[in-house]
């Protein structure tokens, strides 16, 4: 949670308000936190869902370019696999053969 906007996003929902070093200039730093504020709790998440999307695009994209030769299919086992677990990425795999 330490890249991006999702650093932001993470220190004012945890209420932080210590000295962080950043690429963002303060007064800018202080309009986001502003902006999110006064954001709807609509708003809120789906900025949220938004950033998990984008995270988890990127985290694929990494797999993929990792594993040139992967397919599509095994990019997203592979992904299962690093952040839920080797046996249910074996569960998914079976279950996805099995519909094939």
């Amino acid at each position: 949670m330490v890249c991006g906007g999702s650093f932001l996003v993470w220190r004012v929902v945890c209420n932080m308000r210590s000295e962080v070093h950043s690429d963002t200039h303060p007064e800018a730093e202080r309009v986001q936190i502003d902006l999110l504020r006064r954001a709807s709790t609509a708003e809120r998440f789906a900025l949220a869902c938004s950033l998990t999307a984008t995270a988890v695009s990127l985290a694929r994209r990494a797999i993929a370019r990792a594993n040139p030769d992967f397919s599509p299919r095994e990019v997203d086992l592979k992904f299962v696999e690093l952040h839920y677990g080797k046996e249910l990425a074996s569960r998914v795999r079976r279950y996805l053969e099995g519909r094939s």
